[in-house]
C-alpha cells in the first residue's frame, strides 16, 4: 500500500476495518487473514490459490470458450452482488484480480476495497487517489466522480467479459488517457463482429453492462448473471458462402499501387472510394474489412508484414459506413501464405465482406511498393 493511500486512510481505522469485515466470506471472493503493519507500511494476508490468474490464461489463450467465459462471468456476478449487498464496491475488476482455482473464479483484492469504502468514504477523492485500471473503469469512474456506485463494477466486469470472447478489451489505445476518451466518445466494437460466434443475447447483455450511463446498465450484479444464463453457451451458427461463391460475386480485375510511406492515408482513401459501390455475398457484412497481413519480399521490411494492418485499419475504419476488423483478431486467425485464399478463409471466419490483402517490396531508401488485391470485389485503385 502506497504512503499516500495510507495517509488517506489513517491506519488505525483501515486495520480496524480490515479485521472486521475479514468476517465476509463466500466461495468466490478470497479471503482476508491477517492485516498489520510495519516500519509503516499497512499489509493484509490473503490465503494462497492454487491455480492462476484470468490475465495468465487470456494471455494464453487470448479467446475463452463461450462457456467458460460465461461461467467465469456469472461467478464474479455472484461474488460482486454479494459484496453489493453488504455495500462494498471493488473499484477494481479486471483479470489481473480473478483467480482461477480447479476452473472456478476467485476475486481478490476485496479487502482493499472494502476497506477504501469504510474507512475513506468520500474523502478519497479529495486526495487525488484514484483507483482502477483505465481499461476497465466505468465512464463515471475514469471522469473522478465523487459518488460511484455498484453499477461501475457491473460495467468493469462486462469490460473483462467481452475481453474473454474477442479477445482484447472494448477500447484499445496506445495509454490510458487514449481508452478513457475513447470510453467517453465511442461504442465499443459489436461483439460479433470481433467474433462471429457469439450468440445475439450473449452480445445483448455484454452491450448493456457496457452502457456509459449507469441508468441504461443492469442494475444489479444478479440481473447480469441472469442474463447471461439465459443467453445460449453454445457457438452462433454463421451461414458463409464459399469462397468459390465469394469471389464470383464480384469482378475479376486485380488491384494494384505504388505508394510511398507518407501515402498510407492517400491509400486507405482510395480503396474505400472502391469498395463504395460493391456489393457483398449475403451473410457477410458488407461494410466490413479483413485486413490481412501483407506478404513482405525483403527482410528489412519484416515489421511491415503485420504493421501495415494496423496502418491500414486505423485508416479505413469509420471511413464512412466502412469498420474494420481488430488486427489483432485478425493476425489470431492468421496462418500460411499472404495470399486469396488465406485472406478470404479470415473474412469469412469473422463475418466480413470484404478481404485485403497483398504484398509489399522496397522502392528506394524511404519508400515501398505496395500490391493490394481486395476480394470479392477486386477493382483496381491506385495512390501517389
Amino acid at each position: 500500500m502506497t504512503d499516500a493511500l495510507a495517509a488517506a486512510l489513517g491506519a488505525e481505522r483501515f486495520l480496524s476495518e480490515i479485521k472486521t469485515t475479514a468476517k465476509l466470506q463466500h466461495p468466490h471472493i478470497l479471503a482476508l487473514l491477517d492485516s498489520g503493519e510495519v516500519d509503516g507500511v499497512l499489509y493484509y494476508v490473503m490465503p494462497f490459490v492454487e491455480g492462476e490468474s484470468l490475465r495468465a490464461r487470456l494471455d494464453r489463450e487470448a479467446q475463452l470458450p463461450l462457456d467458460h467465459a460465461t461461467r467465469i462471468a456469472s461467478e464474479v456476478m455472484d461474488a460482486l452482488d454479494y459484496a453489493h449487498q453488504h455495500r462494498i464496491i471493488h473499484r477494481d475488476i479486471k483479470p489481473e484480480n480473478i483467480l482461477l482455482a480447479a476452473g472456478h473464479a476467485v476475486l481478490a483484492d476485496f479487502g482493499i476495497a472494502i476497506a477504501i469504502d469504510r474507512a475513506a468514504g468520500d474523502h478519497l477523492t479529495g486526495t487525488g487517489i484514484t483507483l482502477g485500471t483505465p481499461a476497465y473503469m466505468s465512464p463515471e469512474q475514469s471522469l473522478g466522480e465523487p459518488h460511484i456506485d455498484h453499477r461501475s463494477d457491473i460495467y468493469s466486469a462486462g469490460c473483462v467479459l467481452y475481453e474473454m470472447l474477442a479477445g482484447e478489451v472494448p477500447f484499445r489505445a496506445p495509454t490510458g488517457q487514449a481508452m478513457i476518451a475513447r470510453r467517453l466518445s465511442e461504442d465499443p466494437p459489436p461483439l460479433r463482429v470481433m467474433r462471429g460466434t457469439v450468440p445475439s443475447a450473449l452480445e445483448r447483455a455484454v452491450t448493456r453492462a457496457l452502457a456509459r450511463s449507469p441508468a441504461d446498465r443492469f442494475q444489479s450484479a444478479a440481473d447480469f448473471a441472469a442474463a447471461l444464463a439465459a443467453a445460449p453457451s453454445e457457438p452462433h451458427a454463421r451461414s458463409v458462402p464459399s469462397a468459390t461463391q465469394s469471389a464470383a460475386a464480384g469482378s475479376t480485375r486485380r488491384s494494384r499501387a505504388v505508394l510511398t510511406l507518407g501515402a498510407v492515408a492517400v491509400a486507405a482513401a482510395s480503396i474505400w472510394a472502391t469498395l463504395r459501390p460493391r456489393q457483398a455475398a449475403q451473410a457477410l457484412d458488407e461494410h466490413l474489412i479483413a485486413i490481412a497481413p501483407f506478404a513482405v519480399l525483403d527482410p528489412d521490411l519484416a515489421l511491415w508484414k503485420q504493421g501495415f494492418v494496423d496502418v491500414l485499419a486505423a485508416n479505413l475504419d469509420g471511413a464512412g459506413a466502412f469498420r474494420t476488423v481488430s488486427p489483432s483478431a485478425v493476425i489470431r486467425r492468421w496462418s500460411g501464405r499472404s495470399d486469396r485464399a488465406a485472406a478470404t478463409r479470415i473474412a469469412q471466419g469473422t463475418g466480413a465482406g470484404i478481404a485485403i490483402f497483398g504484398r509489399l517490396a522496397p522502392a528506394g531508401p524511404d519508400s515501398l511498393r505496395c500490391t493490394v488485391w481486395i476480394e470479392p470485389t477486386r477493382r483496381e485503385w491506385g495512390c501517389g
